[in-house]
């Protein structure tokens, strides 16, 4: 089975279980400064989970595109992507346990007629948060599970949450046995060794995890599913290895032709990386984010580099990048039409950025040269700290640095390099832990008067500038939000100082702030805007403040906007052509 008809069964499945389809949404988050990119399907649904109403109603059912670096070191093995396509159903307060994993079992054997007796299951185990999940357990018993293929895992394994706070709940997983010989005698479901598929996910999420780390019931009990499509369709094609389906094929036969070598033992690793990292990167250039040092921008340029950097290990030297996004692109345009539409723009920024690239690796060539001329004689090792150091800054993999140093007769600490790397690792795992504590998942005060004081700042951007000012991204913590819109040119002193005075004009009035649920053809009708028209079902939430501002939105947002009390633009910069961000406080 291909992955497109994988796709169709998912969704007319639950269908006609009373499913609202949701749209497939850009990779960038909404309005959310929790994370970079739309890392899970469930991610915009984040404000439904805690009770607000969604306006396509209880149950609904997607596949969405995500993507998410936490694992790039683990890429290249036979299942982990950075980019991948998620099916997923959600309860949001309907149907629990028994109908998610009823109807789990109905799809994985009957819709798409996997072997019963390959299928293994993991419930969690229990601790002091929430009870061992016996009742899951008893579910998969009666659907035919034999007890010695459900197994009990901790948080590790067995525990989903939205991020550091927000919602939260133990999971039950499903592994498909590839038929590979075990690894060894602790081999299971959660091996990575390539034996068990990991292929659908329910997550029961009835907590609220709050800042201080306690647990709270969450308003209502909800059901929050993941099937990888990537995963399974490898499972439905008999292959142990998701690099080897009709998803990966054409980047793979571009890189053999390209380095003139082939998908075998020694280049697997650093195939798997190229496609893998080339396929994310396009992904999301098409969805607005320009590869730069920062944010989002800086997740694609790493992609882009750590592929390119693997292309030298095939030695491939030629630009490579942009041939790779073409055949993402024809690939996968028909489902993806923004993908074609956006084709230039991606191939010419491919191309910059592997040019840049290589000028940055030559510099580190030479860097690598002063480093071993000053080693010969006096010791026959490099340490790991500059090892490490070349690789950080020049992006040099390690195995380059041994590659070199072995030509001059010398070693490589490999162990203080390894040292030196956990280290960074650990210290970015921080940052990003630090990232993802706040936010629109705290639905914190501050968060929720900057949310609104964002669709005043776009409609008095509007009257200031004209209307062909359209948002094209926001980033909101408690202590300031970021606004980009569409502009092609600075902003004066004076356009910035009217900007904010529209803005605190209305705060002072203190509008009242009322939604209304409606069809997008009726906001767009009302004058309501909507600018992220491939976010939205059928039915949107319509945010009236006062007179002054009509926009299509997912919320939260403050009663009145006298709670606001005042806003101050503290920034305003350059974001790319045609495109400019705001900076803003509460005052």
């Amino acid at each position: 089975m291909k992955a497109v008809l994988l796709k169709k069964k998912y969704l007319t499945f639950f269908l006609k279980k009373s499913h609202q389809v949701l749209p497939n949404v850009s990779l960038l988050p909404e309005n959310d400064p929790t994370a970079l990119f739309i890392n899970s399907g469930m991610h915009p649904l984040v404000p439904y989970l805690l009770a607000e109403v969604h306006p396509l109603g209880k149950r609904l059912v997607s596949n969405q595109r995500c993507l998410r670096t936490q694992d790039i070191e683990k890429i290249g093995n036979l299942s982990h992507l950075t980019f991948f396509e998620m099916l997923g159903n959600w309860s949001l307060g309907d149907y629990w346990k028994k109908e998610a994993i009823e109807w789990s079992w109905e799809f994985l054997t009957k819709e798409l007629g996997l072997e019963e007796k390959r299928i293994s299951v993991s419930c969690f185990t229990g601790d002091k948060d929430a009870p061992k999940d016996e009742e899951s357990a008893k579910i998969w018993q009666a659907l035919g599970i034999p007890a010695p293929r459900i197994y009990f895992f901790g948080k590790d394994d067995n525990w989903w949450s939205v991020g550091e706070t927000g919602p939260c709940g133990p999971d039950t997983e499903m592994f498909y046995d590839t038929g590979q010989k075990a690894c060894g005698s602790g081999c299971r479901p959660g091996c990575h060794c390539g034996k068990y598929f990991e292929i659908w996910n329910d997550v029961f999420m009835e907590f609220n995890r709050l800042p201080n780390g306690r647990l709270e019931k969450l308003k209502q009990k909800n059901i929050d599913t993941g099937m990888g499509v990537e995963r399974t369709t490898a499972m439905l094609q008999s292959k142990n290895d998701v690099y080897q389906t009709e998803l990966f094929s054409g980047l793979i036969n571009q890189i053999e032709e390209i380095s003139g070598k082939k998908y075998e033992k020694d280049n697997q690793k650093a195939m798997r990386i190229i496609a893998d990292h080339l396929r994310a990167a396009t992904f999301a250039m098409a969805d607005g984010v320009e590869p730069s040092n920062t944010e989002a921008g800086y997740v694609v340029r790493r992609l882009i580099r750590r592929a390119i950097r693997y292309g030298r290990q095939l030695k491939i030297n030629q630009l490579f990048a942009f041939k790779m996004a073409k055949v993402v692109i024809d690939d996968y345009s028909e489902e993806y039409p923004h993908l074609r539409e956006n084709k230039e723009l991606i191939l010419n920024q491919l191309q910059n950025e592997e040019e840049k690239f290589l000028k940055t690796l030559a510099r580190g060539l030479k860097e690598i040269n002063k480093l071993t001329a000053g080693l010969i004689g006096k010791t026959k090792k490099i340490s790991g700290q500059k090892a490490f150091y070349l690789y950080e800054t020049y992006g040099f993999p390690l195995e380059l640095t041994e590659e070199m140093a072995k030509e001059k007769g010398l070693t490589v600490d490999k162990d203080d390099f390894l040292k030196a790397q956990l280290k960074h690792q650990q210290k970015s795992k921080t940052s990003l832990t630090k990232k993802f504590a706040g936010g629109l998942v705290d639905h914190s005060q501050a968060v929720t008067k900057l949310h609104t004081a964002t669709h005043l700042l776009h409609q008095a951007l509007r009257q200031v500038l004209g209307e062909k000012v359209q948002q094209v991204g926001s980033n909101i913590t408690p202590e300031r939000l970021r606004f980009d819109f569409t502009h092609s040119e600075k902003l004066t002193a004076g356009q910035i100082r009217k900007v904010e005075d529209l803005v605190n004009e209305q705060i002072k009035k203190n509008l009242p702030v009322k939604m209304e649920m409606m069809s997008l053809t009726e906001a767009q009708t009302r004058g309501a805007l909507a600018f992220f028209k491939e976010r939205y079902g059928s039915q949107v939430k319509v945010y009236f403040l006062g007179d002054f501002s009509k926009e299509v939105c997912g919320g939260p947002h403050v009663n009145s906007l006298g709670e606001i009390g005042g806003v101050k633009i503290v920034k305003e910069e350059s974001v790319g052509t045609g495109r400019r961000r705001l900076y803003a406080r509460l005052e």
